[in-house]
């Protein structure tokens, strides 16, 4: 007896006429189920020599042995029945499974292609073409940037990729192809190899849903001509995919066009990555970056849970200075993931996490992905990321181990430029100016679009030329804006260095960084009271970042407030545990309150 569900699947498949007998109480199943099976009279029309023989009884021994019991004609045709029922079970189950997979099969085939017999004679044969196409195909696939990119476009790309060569008679591959074919959803291409009459070749390829295209070259550029029409393939099934492909192999323009022509053939289930797509080669191709920022918003509406695209969003928003867009685009990330930890990744939140100075929880997500993802890149390209967190958290032991971890990029100067930036960083924290500036100054390090605390350290050794310089090329970022206002400040100018306080909260108001540094400069202006209360609203934007808190303390322990003190000293240690001066403060505080 066979279930309804495999008589669906094998009935036109099999040469056998199957009776409904009715439902059927069995065991472990709740309720009955419906079952088939050979009628008597589609047993009496089998063939002879398809029915099981009955098996050969040996006659009694002469010397008295007991006898083997012979079976009669009615109970050897029972169980040869009965065999011949297990059989066709077996098979149908088979097939039930070879069925089941086939519904779920979704593959690219390459069939074999055609290839006239002048060519096939010097081993230009149809396998031989198809086999090339095919593994050109596996190599843009495995190109595109392996699992972590394939995630951030969606990865429409089928299953497998593999080639399929015609084969004499009917068998059970044969079979399983027929059932690919009539459940499955593989997408078949095939093609030709002619030799043109002016001694060229062309290489066509076609497929359902893939119009025919052909590609004409010399008989010394079949890998070329092979490579084109795999781009072609690879572009027509997986327009995200191949975008991401152009745009890994500098081939940013081409991008920006392919997305223009594609996107109205593209499935309505794919645009969305085909738009982030887009959106990346005209940031990466010099473009104009609100487009790109059209391009990724417009992704999000068609899909809302398109994480990797708010990243994009942030990143673009990033370039053009818009924090405060940057830090909004962020919440929206995190209300739509359902919170944090939600259903978005936490490495997604860099942006956000830097923006409010939630330093540690950046940190943690960036080596998950460098652990989960490879980072998207080598380890040693993503080392200066992570080493900047840990300046940022005044950890420069753990800096220095991630920069000596970076130097086997030493002959990538965007590495090196990092290297020195990240330096710069850590000197002028230790409060070494002169050397921040050599740091700071060397070849690449203030290409990288941050020339801020450049200016910090210049106006330190007293170079008041390049610190404006610094502040003019830092463009409109609140770190410029605060920086500036400190500037203007030790050179006296107080009521101007207010202003450009106000001028970076306007800028940003949900960002932390502006009422940190207005804080510390009415605390050295020996206003307690006004820098307490921003202190305060850094807090509140940034609770995670130890600086404010750490001053805070500071500015409390002037005041000879050293129970207080000693609070904000211990809420600022949980996120920033290395942090020596840090340390030495609360030792102080201890010391003092008893």
């Amino acid at each position: 007896m066979i279930s309804r569900t495999v008589h669906d699947q094998v009935r036109a498949k099999l040469p056998y006429n199957f009776a409904d007998m009715g439902e059927r109480s069995l065991k472990n199943i709740a309720l009955p189920v419906s079952v088939f099976g050979l009628s008597p009279a589609a047993l009496a029309e089998l063939p002879e020599e398809e029915l099981p023989k009955a098996p050969v009884v040996p006659k009694p021994a002469a010397t008295g042995t007991p006898a083997v019991r012979r079976l009669g004609p009615f109970t050897a045709g029972r169980i040869a029945a009965a065999l011949l029922l297990l059989t066709i079970v077996a098979v149908a189950a088979g097939l039930g499974v070879m069925a089941n997979k086939a519904g779920k099969s979704r593959a690219i085939v390459i069939e074999q292609f055609d290839a006239p017999p002048a060519l096939a004679s010097g081993g230009l044969t149809g396998k031989t073409v198809a086999s090339g196409v095919m593994d050109e195909l596996l190599r843009l696939q495995n190109d595109v940037g392996g699992a972590a990119a394939r995630a951030a476009t969606s990865n429409p790309w089928p299953d497998e990729t593999k080639l399929e060569i015609p084969e004499q008679g009917l068998s059970l591959v044969g079979i399983e192809r027929l059932l690919r074919a009539r459940f499955g959803h593989d997408l078949h291409i095939g093609g030709g190899l002619v030799q043109t009459a002016a001694g060229s070749l062309e290489l066509s390829v076609r497929g359902a849903g893939v119009p025919s295209k052909s590609f004409i070259g010399p008989p010394t550029e079949l890998a070329k001509l092979t490579t084109e029409a795999a781009e072609y393939i690879h572009g027509q099934t997986a327009p995200p995919l191949f975008g991401a492909y152009l745009i890994r192999n500098g081939r940013n323009d081409e991008a920006v066009n392919f997305a223009k022509g594609a996107f109205m053939s593209t499935p309505e289930t794919e645009r969305a990555a085909l738009l982030n797509m887009w959106g990346i080669a005209v940031q990466q191709s010099g473009g104009d970056v609100h487009e790109a920022v059209t391009h990724f918003q417009m992704a999000l509406k068609l899909k809302p849970d398109y994480w990797a695209a708010y990243m994009n969003v942030m990143n673009a928003q990033a370039q053009l200075g818009d924090e405060e867009g940057e830090w909004h685009t962020g919440e929206a990330l995190r209300q739509a993931a359902g919170g944090r930890p939600g259903k978005a990744r936490e490495d997604l939140y860099g942006n956000w996490d830097t923006l409010v100075f939630n330093l540690q929880a950046a940190r943690s997500a960036e080596l998950a992905s460098l652990t989960t993802f490879g980072g998207g890149a080598s380890p040693t390209a993503e080392a200066p990321r992570i080493a900047l967190y840990d300046a940022l958290l005044h950890d420069p032991a753990d800096a220095e181990l991630w920069l000596q971890t970076a130097q086997g990029g030493a002959n990538d100067t965007s590495i090196v430029a990092s290297a020195h930036f990240i330096r710069g960083l850590l000197a002028l924290d230790a409060g070494d100016a002169k050397r921040a500036v050599a740091e700071f100054e060397a070849p690449g390090a203030t290409e990288l679009g941050d020339n801020c605390p450049v200016a910090l350290a210049e106006e330190a050794v007293g170079h008041r030329d390049k610190a404006d310089a610094a502040l003019q090329a830092g463009g409109h970022y609140v770190d410029c804006y605060r920086f500036k206002a400190d500037i203007l400040d030790g050179r006296g100018d107080w009521g101007g260095a207010q202003q450009q306080y106000q001028a970076a909260v306007d800028l940003a108001p949900d960002l932390p960084a502006a009422y940190y540094s207005w804080a510390l400069a009415l605390a050295r202006h020996g206003d307690a009271a006004g820098a307490k209360a921003k202190f305060m609203q850094a807090n509140e934007r940034g609770p995670h970042w130890a600086d404010p808190l750490k001053a805070w303390g500071d500015a409390l322990a002037k005041e000879g407030n050293w129970r207080e003190a000693l609070a904000k000293y211990d809420a600022a240690l949980q996120y920033a545990p290395a942090w020596t001066a840090l340390h030495s403060a609360r030792d102080g505080a201890v010391r003092h309150a008893g």
